[in-house]
């Protein structure tokens, strides 16, 4: 059987902490920054842990 290809989205996007949770960037954070507040970005700037394991299992499938 042949390898599954990396999905390279979402390599990008996702990575795995050492314990295997799954951890993505927050969002408007490169865009347009002079107009934001300081502390929007902030809260911009740090990395959330994905919560739903049905996901991060597709997500995992993909990386």
């Amino acid at each position: 059987m042949p390898k599954i290809k990396t999905n390279k989205a979402a390599k990008k996007r996702f990575h795995v902490t050492g314990s295997g949770k799954l951890v993505r960037t927050k969002g408007p954070k490169s865009h347009l920054r002079r107009k934001k507040a300081k502390r929007v970005k902030r809260l911009f700037g740090g990395k959330v842990e994905l919560d739903s394991t049905r996901i991060s299992d597709k997500i995992k499938n993909l990386i």
